[in-house]
């Protein structure tokens, strides 16, 4: 069966680009066009179009309209991360530069927090690890327990009463914080118990009349030093002994948890109202083999702030 082709018309008119698709009237028809049979599957492509000759008049090339909405959003938002980038490489830059009392949460001139020197941990014995590595199973901290203490914030006065003999202290110079009789036996008899190595101590008084005191008790391992804390020493909501020149402690609530120090546990109370003279804060840490004790007293109301300044700092020696 023979295939029917139908003569292609292609009398209509030809479209002008520039009308936007509207037929345009011409002067004269156009010559009759030359019909091929179809090739099924493919289209006739449209007839070539002569360039134009020189000297002749062109229309203007059409001008395609963009979305100036969309051109203006994408515009935004190049410039917002160029902005974006140039201030968080400034502020990381800022930061970089600014000295410790001016970055927030670090530290800030008016926070009543102490001018401490550069604090840097002891260098290990070769080949000892940290009390907190997985090879030291006993939690023992190899460097000079003398070399852990905190030492005194700028403009401070040593307590030439804690220096001890060649920096370790006699253990009756350390009951002698506890202020009843019966609680210095108590004490001594379990350090006696749970056989205490050494005991180094430093103490200042503060430009601002706040004196504090900072013992390192030391034991053979972590598990004989945790057992004497949380046993003996100290309770969830208070000590289990009073310090001298207190009347009772309790759980300090103001002391923030997000201060905590890792391996680290600590246990903070404060003298409650109605107190003497002054107020007395606390804090016993146990840090592997090590108890630390740190006492802070001022007249009227001991300051929080340099308190957790202190504990803090103090714990991260021993981390």
């Amino acid at each position: 069966m023979t295939e029917q082709t139908t003569p292609v018309d292609d009398t209509r008119p030809a479209e002008d680009a520039t009308s936007a698709f509207v037929p345009q009237p011409r002067s004269e028809p156009l010559p009759p066009a030359t019909t091929e049979p179809a090739t099924p599957g493919f289209v006739v492509p449209p007839p070539p179009v002569a360039p134009p000759l020189v000297g002749e008049p062109q229309e203007p090339p059409v001008k395609v309209k963009k979305d100036r909405r969309v051109l203006r959003a994408v515009l935004r938002w190049t410039a917002a991360t160029v902005v974006f980038a140039a201030v968080g490489a400034s502020a990381a830059y800022g930061i970089t530069r600014m000295e410790r009392t001016d970055v927030p949460g670090l530290a800030t001139e008016d926070d009543g927090r102490w001018d401490y020197p550069a604090i840097t941990k002891p260098p290990l014995p070769s080949g000892s690890p940290g009390p907190f590595a997985e090879a030291n199973t006993a939690g023992v901290h190899s460097a000079d327990l003398r070399e852990l203490l905190l030492p005194a914030p700028k403009g401070a006065k040593a307590d030439a009463s804690l220096r001890g003999d060649d920096g370790w202290l006699a253990t009756k110079t350390f009951l002698a914080q506890y202020a009843e009789k019966e609680d210095r036996e108590a004490v001594g008899q379990f350090l006696t118990d749970y056989a205490v190595r050494h005991i180094a101590a430093r103490g200042w008084t503060s430009t601002d009349g706040t004196r504090t005191r900072i013992y390192l008790l030391q034991f053979d391992t972590a598990s004989v030093a945790e057992d004497l804390v949380t046993n003996e020493l100290v309770h969830y909501d208070s000590p289990r002994y009073v310090i001298a020149g207190a009347v009772t402690a309790v759980r300090d609530e103001q002391f923030p948890e997000r201060a905590q120090v890792d391996d680290i546990t600590r246990y903070a109370y404060a003298e409650a109202k109605p107190y003497g003279p002054e107020q007395v804060r606390e804090a016993y840490l146990s840090a592997g083999d090590t108890i630390a004790l740190v006492v802070q007293s001022h007249k009227g109301t001991a300051p929080a702030v340099p308190f957790q300044q202190t504990v803090v700092l103090q714990s991260q020696l021993l981390d």
